[in-house]
């Protein structure tokens, strides 16, 4: 079993998809639409073992002092293997001194990016107009 982190490697709809409803994702009812946003993210980072999509993660940012990191999944049938933290960790590598690296965090990864160095970003609060059911 071998893993490779790739930034900016090639990806295919059917393996993104297939990442996205393993983990209950909304996205992926609109495949033409997820594939192109994570193509056109200021960087994109993928998980591979043997050959096989396991995890995908992106980053918005303005080059300059703020970075968002909006999806990071990894097949559940891969979860604690370290795949996300690696794949984490390769992002904020390209982001490191950055004034600002943020993200919205599902409950049950809270911790997860507590470990990374993650912390509530003070008084703030999260708010979307969302149009998915899963969350």
């Amino acid at each position: 079993m071998k893993l490779k982190i790739e930034i900016n490697g090639d990806i295919g709809k059917e393996e993104v998809v297939a990442v996205y409803r393993a983990n209950g994702w909304s996205s992926a009812e609109k495949p033409d639409k997820l594939l192109a946003a994570l193509r056109h993210s200021d960087n994109l980072v993928t998980a591979r073992i043997d050959g096989r999509l396991v995890g995908i993660g992106n980053a918005i940012s303005d080059g300059h002092l703020v970075v968002y990191y909006p999806h990071m999944l990894v097949d559940p049938a891969y979860h604690g293997q370290g795949i996300g933290r690696k794949m984490m960790n390769s992002m904020m590598s390209i982001y490191q001194g950055f004034h600002q690296q943020m993200l919205t965090s599902d409950k049950n990864a809270v911790g997860f990016y507590q470990a990374l160095g993650f912390s509530r970003a003070g008084n703030t609060e999260s708010m979307w107009i969302y149009e998915g059911q899963d969350h």
